[in-house]
């Protein structure tokens, strides 16, 4: 690290648990995030001004008016323009030392195995069911850890699989690939601080997993209800006739 990064990231660096040692890990990461909206707005933010070394984004939206109201990477001259620019270009005032790649279009097939397998770890910050699934199998396949997050109306969850690792259970353990579509925003509603809240703490859990401190949420369910602002936890158990990661998965 030079005098310049040292100073930036000075606050990390005195905590010990970080030290220098755990911001060159940062430096020196890569991660990537599908979804450049309400979950991947404050998550990239957060991440880039930690001092992550390179960040990948997948989106195939655009900005526009009503997203504004939740999703920060974005302003209002943004409208129109594609998500990913608009957050590679805030990502890039606040930090110019991270590497920024924006891509804008669905991540799938073996593009998404081969951005998982290349990624130290991978934030869902998506918002519909056949994605999220899809970002699991690769996880499961690449062995590579997955911050998953979900806000809708009041409520939040975020979640953490560590595929190979300490008997984590995977996406696929808790919700059934055959059930309904999970709800979204558009349909019911969000308030915009539980985006944020839960895209702050992918960010956290991230970079736990990068420096290889705490204790990462793996094998647990954390819930928010923002109404009574309580958190309920759930343990997780790795389900042994997951189709995704049980024992006759195919993978």
């Amino acid at each position: 690290m030079n005098d310049e990064q040292l100073l930036r990231y000075s606050r990390q660096i005195m905590l010990p648990q970080i030290d220098i040692a755990g911001q060159q890990k940062l430096l020196d990461a890569k991660i990537l995030i599908v979804g450049a909206g309400g979950l991947g707005s404050p998550a990239s933010m957060y991440l880039a001004a930690a001092g992550v070394g390179s960040i990948t984004l997948y989106d195939d939206d655009q900005v526009d008016l009503s997203n504004l109201q939740r999703q920060i990477a974005h302003a209002t001259a943004d409208i129109g323009l594609d998500k990913v620019i608009s957050t590679r270009q805030t990502l890039e005032k606040i930090n110019p030392g991270v590497a920024v790649a924006a891509r804008k279009q669905r991540l799938a097939g073996a593009e998404l195995l081969h951005e998982v397998e290349i990624a130290d770890v991978v934030l869902d910050c998506s918002d519909n069911f056949a994605t999220r699934f899809a970002i699991n199998q690769a996880c499961v396949k690449q062995r590579t850890p997955l911050v998953s997050g979900a806000a809708i109306r009041f409520e939040g969850q975020i979640s953490v699989f560590t595929p190979g690792h300490n008997d984590s259970p995977c996406y696929n353990c808790l919700y059934q690939s055959d059930g309904e579509e999970l709800q979204n925003c558009a349909r019911n509603g969000v308030v915009a601080p539980i985006t944020g809240i839960i895209g702050s703490m992918q960010a956290l859990e991230t970079i736990k997993l990068i420096t290889g401190i705490g204790d990462p949420l793996t094998g647990r369910l954390l819930m928010l209800d923002g109404l009574s602002m309580e958190w309920r936890a759930m343990r997780l158990k790795k389900n042994p006739v997951c189709p995704t990661c049980g024992a006759t998965a195919d993978r």
